[in-house]
């Protein structure tokens, strides 16, 4: 851990000078209490680096929460081991990528599973109670549960060091969230802007506790966590009927871990009451499981908490890019790709060339700098890997 100064914290070992210039602005907000954290897998993002965790008191700044609201993890332990496996890994591959929509536009056609309506259901009442209609983003919000989305997001199938059988997926709260998020990131800003309100960057805007346009924003960005996890339970759900249905027997889960990484949550730190938003960043709260992945065909990590209170009971939440998408593209070929994914059944497409491990941060690194936030319970390696495009 490295003090950078009074107000910011640093435990990354791999900082670029712009990440860190970045935070250095963040944290001079005046409302930050006690400072900014920095965690190992931090790396420039908008308004507010990714992987921080920023405590402000009687304010958000929903930039710092990210546009990806609820953006996590999820992991089942099965009872499986490797030997009790098909040795087509590609069936399974298939087979959860009919029942799953990838891709950024990939929704659900229709909804046809119980599981399916009762958590549509409980989104709907929930929706209610806080006084909105989730259709006002996206008209058709209901069906975008259970789906994926692209870029980082991914299903496994993984192993851990005793050859055990983990399923393992990452995504968040779709359309319906960014939308949400991209409205009051604009009335955030123009609140700021109105009230003639000076700031270092016009993506550090906030709104301010007690006033209608908080109020809002948090019931909507309550209700779009709340979405974004119900969404990973959803998929989770059917990619163990998938992996029953491949292997020829029901799935007995032996432990379930879902966890946010983007959100905000009213929390106590160094004598005061804050809103803590996570940007790229889980709760490791002493005892608490943890989901860390890493990128394609490198390791993923399901840890526990060690409270550590400088860090804000924090760690990171994965690897953290070294080159962004564009910069991969061109730095990177396919053939280094499916060097790097050999003995993974996957997509073989140029599409996830932008996701070459090559292009994150060095996961072991990370976890070495993370040894004084987390204990690492479980080592994943994967056999199976689904994205979209």
């Amino acid at each position: 851990m490295q003090k950078i100064n009074d107000r910011l914290f640093n435990w990354a070992s791999l900082l670029e000078d712009n990440t860190r210039e970045q935070a250095e602005l963040a944290a001079t907000m005046p409302f930050i209490h006690p400072h900014l954290a920095l965690m190992p897998d931090a790396h420039l993002g908008l308004g507010a680096t990714v992987g921080s965790v920023i405590p402000t008191l009687r304010a958000i700044i929903p930039a710092a929460v990210g546009v990806d609201i609820g953006c996590g993890m999820i992991a089942v332990r099965t009872q499986f081991a490797v030997g009790d496996l098909p040795e087509d890994r590609s069936v399974i591959r298939h087979s959860i990528e009919r029942s799953i929509p990838l891709s950024a536009g990939g929704y659900n056609h229709r909804i046809t599973r119980e599981h399916t309506q009762i958590r549509l259901d409980e989104l709907s009442a929930m929706a209610h109670d806080a006084g909105f209609d989730p259709a006002s983003y996206a008209k058709k919000w209901d069906v975008q549960l259970g789906s994926l989305g692209s870029g980082n997001h991914f299903i496994e199938v993984s192993l851990d060091e005793q050859d055990r059988v983990w399923l393992f997926l990452h995504s968040g709260s779709r359309g319906v969230g960014n939308r949400i998020a991209q409205r009051h990131i604009k009335v955030a800003r123009d609140l700021c802007e109105k009230w003639w309100i000076p700031l270092p960057h016009k993506d550090l805007a906030y709104l301010v506790e007690g006033t209608p346009e908080f109020d809002t924003y948090l019931a909507e960005l309550r209700w779009a966590q709340h979405f974004a996890l119900l969404n990973r339970e959803e998929m989770m759900d059917r990619v163990v009927h998938d992996v029953s249905h491949w292997v020829g027997e029901p799935v007995v889960e032996q432990e379930r871990i879902n966890c946010h990484h983007n959100y905000t949550e009213r929390e106590r730190h160094f004598g005061k009451d804050v809103w803590l938003s996570r940007k790229g960043a889980i709760n490791a709260e002493a005892g608490r499981p943890g989901l860390i992945p890493g990128s394609m065909g490198t390791a993923s990590y399901v840890v526990v908490g060690k409270g550590n209170p400088l860090a804000l009971n924090s760690s990171p939440h994965g690897a953290g890019r070294a080159y962004s998408r564009s910069a991969a593209r061109k730095a990177f070929t396919v053939e280094q790709l499916r060097a790097a994914m050999d003995g993974i059944e996957y997509r073989d497409t140029s599409a996830f060339l932008d996701e070459i491990p090559q292009a994150y941060k060095d996961i072991d690194v990370v976890m070495q700098d993370a040894a004084d936030l987390v204990e690492v319970r479980h080592t994943l390696r994967q056999i199976v890997n689904v994205k979209g495009d």
